[in-house]
């Protein structure tokens, strides 16, 4: 793989879910090796830290009933827009380890600001596509992909700059098995293309990637990757907030990742919801280390 100048930003934000210690997750991915794993590979590799959660525990916006933390989490991923912008603007790739699931918000806005037509393939086993209209518990968490589709609070759609930062025709999802009623309506009205874990059994993960990379390459110009770690099943990833049953497994983690990388049209990925508060021995932060590396060329031959 061509070497790359890639970006490391730590989300170690909580504060989109109600259940701690995803704010860890950036510490345990760099605990398992990121930077070194990405080293040997001949990338060129900065860390720019973590950034800065102020946030007093118990703090809510009781103005926003269904959106929990609203005032703090569009904060944090305005700052994380604007990071994900300057790397960008350079050519460079931004890596952003969460942290859940809503700092999605920022990297996709970031990200989308330079490309009229990017390609976003999300990998989860919950869709995110909630608004505060539909969500069952208000955790943003469940929200970034809608909001990021324009769909939802204005200070959610609107970060870094107005509307929506990703068509639902440029969107892929891989392997949900754990969708709200308001998300399968919303699937359906936008004909957004999505790869449930029923299609990985029938079809196979190398045929569904296929599908996926076929259905975004002449409309998109990048694509970037969100990849949530309880899309993998609890036994191979079991320190995550949300975990589901009957996920993606190790070997098919990686077939995937190495079909991305194969295709050369990632430019940015994030890696979320690592919790290793709920982990076993730091099992969890070094699978994502390893999926990160296969993405970024990573070969066993």
């Amino acid at each position: 793989m061509k070497q790359k100048c890639i970006n490391i930003i730590g989300v170690p934000m909580d504060l989109g879910q109600n259940r701690r210690g995803v704010d860890m997750g950036p510490s345990a991915m760099r605990y398992a090796g990121i930077r070194k794993r990405l080293e040997k590979l001949g990338h060129n590799v900065a860390d720019l830290g973590d950034l800065a959660i102020d946030f007093v525990d118990g703090q809510n916006n009781s103005n926003h009933a269904n959106l929990r933390n609203l005032d703090a989490v569009q904060k944090v991923n305005a700052e994380l827009a604007e990071k994900v912008n300057q790397i960008t603007s350079k050519g460079d790739f931004p890596l952003v380890l969460g942290g859940d699931h809503s700092i999605a918000l920022g990297t996709l806005a970031g990200v989308s600001k330079y490309y009229d037509n990017l390609g976003v393939i999300w990998i989860d086993a919950h869709g995110d596509l909630n608004t505060e209209k539909t969500s069952p518990s208000g955790n943003i968490h469940g929200m970034p992909l809608a909001a990021s589709l324009g769909l939802g609070h204005p200070a959610l759609t609107d970060l870094n700059h107005e509307g929506a930062k990703v068509k639902a025709e440029n969107l892929v999802l891989i392997g949900p098995r754990a969708l709200d009623e308001g998300e399968k309506k919303l699937v359906k009205e936008k004909g957004i293309r999505v790869y449930t874990m029923h299609e990985i059994d029938r079809l196979g993960m190398a045929k569904v990637m296929e599908d996926a990379l076929n259905y975004l390459k002449d409309k998109t110009d990048e694509i970037h990757l969100s990849f949530d770690l309880d899309a993998l099943d609890p036994v191979d990833a079991p320190g995550v907030g949300t975990p589901v049953i009957g996920g993606i497994s190790y070997r098919e983690g990686h077939l995937a990742m190495e079909m991305l990388a194969e295709c050369k049209q990632i430019v940015s990925a994030e890696f979320v919801e690592v919790n290793p508060i709920l982990d076993d021995k730091n099992k969890t932060a070094q699978v994502a280390v390893a999926l990160i590396g296969s993405l970024l060329g990573e070969r066993l031959l």
